[in-house]
């Protein structure tokens, strides 16, 4: 059922796409100072039924050039966003973006240009040895998917390696639903990098922070363990209309931060947090997301329009260190102005 879900979605969003993109990210990965400029291009694909025009490409700096296809791009055809990245600011790690404004796309386009400079080149293993699965290097197996809208996905690439002598195979097993993993190329040449590209899709019960996973199948053998990718789950307000949005639920906490004071270790506390809302629709809490397993809901319900509700927590101070505490609460919302509220709990435990 979730498989013909997720089918569903991926229709409806192809089909209510004017353009499509190779890609909106470009990693270069591991390079040096001595590498000089670095350039990429990005193609977009007209799939609607009327001409479209890029008006204008706008870098975040200086230090990133670009040029674009000039004049009207038919359907079916293709335009380029191409840039080229000075590298001149030495060693360090950079992520820079791209806004694109494109005729029929009522929001900008945000394509972003990543990579690490080093002073001098590295070996692949000195790049990608911190994580290994077999000859497989990797600087890390958990990996940030952004947050995304509900009935759409994110994307994200990183550079792995083959640190062997011969040409590694790499699929994946035990894959969550909604997400899709390849490695390009692949096989993956001896001592090379390849592209690691994730992709995660929302599901229509899913909010709020959520870990997905995929254990690596090296030359038909599965790793012990698996790739984490998180993805943080909003509500998606794009089809709401201006009553609705004047008519949304609109929260007002009377804190953000909830104190603890001093407490002895082993004490349980109760934190709770009051909220007004001051809209016109029920507010509602999708999810709660704590920082901390010794931070628990208790109590969690809807408040109706001018109302006042709580939502209540209890913290077990002996599943945290001594000193002091800082916890985050994350509560994906439907109000389109406080899609997502960050309250936090703070004290010392002695």
């Amino acid at each position: 059922m979730k498989t013909l879900i997720y089918t569903i979605l991926a229709l409806l969003i192809s089909a209510s796409e004017t353009i499509s993109w190779d890609k909106t990210v470009h990693n270069f990965g591991d390079v040096s100072v001595s590498d000089g400029p670095l350039s990429c291009t990005f193609t977009l694909t007209n799939n609607g039924s009327e001409p479209i025009s890029i008006f204008e490409v706008v870098s975040s700096c200086g230090c990133t050039d670009v040029k674009w296809t000039k004049g009207s791009i038919k359907p079916g055809e293709t335009g380029t966003i191409s840039a080229t990245y000075k590298n001149e600011d030495g060693a360090m790690a950079f992520d820079k973006t791209l806004t694109a404004y494109i005729s029929g796309v009522k929001k900008p386009v945000i394509l972003r240009l990543r990579g690490v400079v080093h002073e001098k080149k590295k070996s692949l293993a000195q790049l990608y040895g911190a994580q290994k699965l077999g000859t497989f290097g990797m600087k890390t197996r958990t990996f940030l998917a952004g947050t995304l809208k509900q009935g759409l996905s994110t994307s994200e690439t990183e550079t792995v390696a083959n640190l062997g002598t011969k040409p590694l195979k790499v699929t994946f097993a035990d894959v969550s639903e909604g997400l899709s993993i390849s490695v390009k190329p692949n096989p993956i040449p001896a001592n090379s990098t390849a592209t690691l590209a994730f992709t995660v899709t929302s599901a229509p019960d899913v909010y709020g922070k959520k870990i997905y996973r995929a254990t690596p199948v090296l030359d038909g053998k599965k790793a012990d363990a698996p790739l984490e990718i998180t993805a943080w789950t909003q509500e998606n307000f794009a089809g709401w209309s201006d009553k609705q949005r004047k008519d949304a639920a609109l929260p007002y906490f009377d804190q953000s931060t909830f104190s603890i004071g001093s407490v002895k270790a082993g004490k349980v506390v109760e934190v709770t947090y009051t909220c007004t809302n001051r809209g016109k629709m029920p507010f509602h809490i999708f999810k709660a997301d704590v920082e901390d397993p010794a931070l628990q809901l208790k109590e969690m319900a809807d408040v109706a329009p001018g109302k006042k509700g709580a939502i209540r927590f209890s913290l077990d101070t002996s599943k945290l260190p001594k000193g002091e505490t800082v916890l985050m609460i994350s509560l994906t919302t439907n109000s389109p102005l406080r899609p997502l509220i960050n309250l936090f709990v703070a004290g010392i435990v002695e």
